[in-house]
């Protein structure tokens, strides 16, 4: 009965939110429906629901968690500023001739605003809005130019620091001890947002120059559907005025990864230093004032209570999972499958795929990584390779039609002009790109492993 139980409280979870309930009171409301069941039925132990104070108290005390707000600040600050206009129009006059320049561009300046803003809603819906109008002017295909501005956007997934990877850190890091407990090691080692941070660097890096290699293909074998801007009247801009456009955010992004991934700093202290050098970059371009300030406050408090939220019920929703012996149907499922290791991820890689659908990185990291990430882990994958595949198959669920978030996200900027199908049909050759970064990074778990061995090896 008790396993019947936790496949139902599973299963009821996606009708509940396409109910339209908020996320996180769907997942404690559901999971309480379940409990008070299962204790009228004599198949779950109220102990379970006793420890709940416990695992809220346990989140307020979390350190790493604080970085989130602090990294959020630091992203919306960023997107109130008029950096990645100036940067994109700077960029693109610079790439003045060259086929696909202007493609070229937005994946660039993506990847900046990526790993200064580490928020996919906000890169998407900010390129979107800057850069899609003056694809369209200058002749690129509608399919082109939305599929580019939707991969450049969700490099906010993998790209350091990241607000995905943050969270995922500290799942990872409390499903390591778990695996490590399992296994009847008492002294378990974690894994730190830093060691995260630098197993995704080169994935992260690597898809951006994958993203190029396909534009700078496409442009040489289809130059209609993404011509060079060939203007003579357009002002040019120097090097150097590019430089000077490009030294704030690199800077910042020096400052926030380097000193995380060195050691000077904790993941909090960093988020700190970025959004005070968010704020300088917005009073450099005359955008800091108090009513941004305001927008700006409001925005991150709206957005940092719904994470905390969702984590709250996350954490209900797992103990009563728990309470009805889930995790050990998990586990059982995940260990008799056949081809054992390799088959046992594949498969949590495409339940989570199919999820990404349906469900925020979010809850995904919170409801279903401490369920299947122990198991993984006691069967000998290393955590941060663990974690950089995850989160590039959130980042390619993000993308995949029809319910990729990153396509509502656009959407919700485009013109009517723009068929939603042609939005659809521009994202898949990113997709298939990425879908190749999984393979091969699952082929050589050492892109994500090498470099944090180089800089925590002592």
């Amino acid at each position: 009965m008790a396993g019947w139980m936790s496949l139902g409280l599973f299963l009821a979870i996606g009708p509940a939110l396409l109910m339209g309930f908020p996320v996180a009171f769907t997942l404690a409301g559901v999971a309480l429906i379940f409990a008070g069941i299962g204790l009228l039925t004599g198949t779950f132990d109220a102990a379970f629901l006793g420890a709940l104070p416990n695992r809220i108290f346990g989140i307020m005390n979390n350190e790493t968690l604080i970085a989130v707000p602090i990294f959020v600040f630091m992203g919306v600050m960023l997107e109130r500023s008029s950096v990645a206009d100036q940067l994109l129009q700077s960029l693109a006059r610079l790439m003045h001739g060259i086929p696909g320049g202007l493609g070229l561009a937005v994946v660039l300046v993506g990847a900046m605003m990526a790993a200064s803003t580490g928020i996919v809603g906000a890169t998407v819906v900010t390129m979107g809005l800057i850069s899609l109008p003056t694809m369209l002017q200058r002749g690129y295909h509608p399919a082109l130019a939305t599929g580019t501005i939707c991969a450049a956007g969700t490099l906010g997934q993998i790209i350091p620091p990241s607000i995905v990877l943050v969270m995922l850190a500290d799942v990872l890091s409390n499903a390591y001890q778990q695996a490590q407990l399992s296994m009847g090691s008492y002294t378990p080692k974690t894994v730190s947002v830093g060691e995260l941070f630098a197993g995704a660097l080169l994935p992260g890096l690597l898809l951006v120059v994958f993203y190029i290699l396909y534009l700078m293909i496409l442009a040489v074998a289809r130059p209609a559907i993404m011509p060079a801007v060939i203007d003579a009247a357009e002002d040019r801009v120097s090097v150097g005025r590019l430089l000077r456009l490009a030294a704030g955010p690199m800077l910042l992004i020096v400052a926030v990864l380097g000193s995380i991934l060195k050691g000077i700093a904790t993941p909090t202290e960093a988020a700190a230093v970025g959004a005070v050098g968010a704020m300088l970059l917005a009073l450099e371009q005359g955008q800091l004032n108090l009513s941004t300030v305001r927008q700006v406050v409001y925005r991150t408090a709206a957005i940092s209570t719904m994470v905390f939220m969702i984590l709250i019920g996350a954490s209900l929703f797992s103990l009563v999972f728990r309470g009805f012996g889930g995790d050990t149907q998990v586990a059982n499922l995940l260990h008799n499958l056949p081809g054992g290791v390799i088959s046992a991820m594949a498969a949590v890689m495409l339940v989570m795929f199919l999820l990404g659908f349906v469900l925020d990185f979010i809850e995904i990291t919170f409801v279903v990584v401490p369920i299947v990430g122990p198991v993984l882990m006691a069967m000998g994958l290393d955590p941060i390779w663990l974690g950089v595949m995850i989160a590039l198959n959130l980042q390619t669920s993000f993308l995949t039609p029809p319910f990729g978030f990153s396509l509502f996200y656009l959407r919700g900027v485009c013109p009517q002009s723009v068929a939603t199908s042609a939005i659809y049909r521009g994202v898949i050759p990113f997709i298939v790109i990425q879908l190749l970064m999984l393979i091969l990074l699952a082929l050589w778990p050492q892109l994500a492993m090498w470099l944090p061995g180089v800089i925590y090896s002592a």
